[in-house]
C-alpha cells in the first residue's frame, strides 16, 4: 500500500490539468449534432492535458526515455482522432479510426514484444473475430474493411499490454496494472462506441464511452510513473 499511495501523491498535482479539462467536458456537454472547432478542442483537451503531464514528468526527473516518448506520441494521435470524431458523422469516422489505430500501435511498441504469450494473444484474435462477425452485417463500404484493422491493431495493444504484467521485474509494480487496466478499459470502451455507432443506440452510451476513454488513456498515460530506460532491456534481453 505504501508504495501505492507515494506514487499516486507524486503524480497526483501534474493530473489536475487532466481532471479539470475530464470535467469541462461533461459540464459543457456540447451537442454532437452541431460539431465545432471548439467541441473539438474541449473534447480532446483532456487527453492533451495528459501529454502534458508525460512531458512535466519527464522534466522534473530531467529524463525522458524511449517508453514516455511513444506513450506520448499515442496521446497525440489520439487527440487527432478525437478531432476527426467530431465530425465523424460528416464523413471523417475512418480518419479518426486510422488516428486511433496508429495510436494502439505506438503503445503496444511501447509495452514491447517480449514475453510473447502466443496463447493470450490467440485467444483476443478469436474474440476479435467474434466480434467482427457480429458487427459484421451492420457495416457498410470501407468500414467493412476498416474495422478488420482496426480490431487488429487494438487488440495487439491489449495483447501486449496484459503480456507485459507477466514480466517478473513488474509483478510490484502498480503502474503495470494501470497499464492492463487501461487496455481493457479502452476495449470496452471501443466495443460500446461501435455497438451503438454500427448496430443499436444504447442509452448514455456517449457519457460512457467518453468516460471510459478518458479512463483509460490517464491508466496507460501512468504506466509511465515508474518505467524507466533500464525497464526497457528486458525488451531486448
Amino acid at each position: 500500500m505504501v508504495p501505492v499511495f507515494n506514487g499516486v501523491k507524486s503524480v497526483g498535482p501534474k493530473l489536475i490539468p487532466f481532471l479539470k479539462t475530464f470535467c469541462i467536458y461533461f459540464v459543457l456537454w456540447l451537442p454532437t449534432s452541431n460539431p465545432s472547432w471548439i467541441s473539438a478542442l474541449v473534447k480532446c483537451l483532456p487527453v492533451l492535458s495528459l501529454a502534458f503531464f508525460v512531458l512535466a514528468h519527464g522534466f522534473s526527473l530531467g529524463t525522458f526515455p524511449p517508453y514516455s516518448r511513444k506513450i506520448l506520441s499515442g496521446l497525440l494521435f489520439s487527440a487527432l482522432g478525437d478531432v476527426f470524431l467530431t465530425w465523424g458523422d460528416q464523413g471523417f469516422f475512418i480518419h479518426g479510426m486510422l488516428m486511433f489505430g496508429i495510436s494502439h500501435i505506438l503503445y503496444s511498441w511501447a509495452f514491447g514484444f517480449r514475453p510473447l504469450r502466443l496463447g493470450l494473444a490467440l485467444s483476443i484474435l478469436v474474440l476479435g473475430a467474434v466480434y467482427y462477425v457480429a458487427v459484421y452485417s451492420y457495416l457498410q463500404g470501407p468500414m467493412v474493411y476498416a474495422l478488420v484493422g482496426y480490431v487488429l491493431v487494438l487488440g495487439a495493444m491489449s495483447w501486449r499490454a496484459i503480456a507485459r504484467a507477466g514480466v517478473s521485474r513488474y509483478n510490484q509494480s502498480w503502474s503495470h496494472g494501470c497499464t492492463v487496466a487501461g487496455a481493457v478499459i479502452f476495449v470496452a470502451s471501443d466495443l460500446i462506441l461501435s455497438i451503438d455507432r454500427f448496430c443499436f443506440a444504447l442509452p448514455y452510451a456517449r457519457a460512457i464511452v467518453m468516460s471510459s476513454y478518458y479512463i483509460a488513456q490517464m491508466l496507460i498515460t501512468l504506466s509511465i510513473v515508474e518505467h524507466s530506460d533500464q525497464d526497457s532491456l528486458w525488451k531486448r534481453n
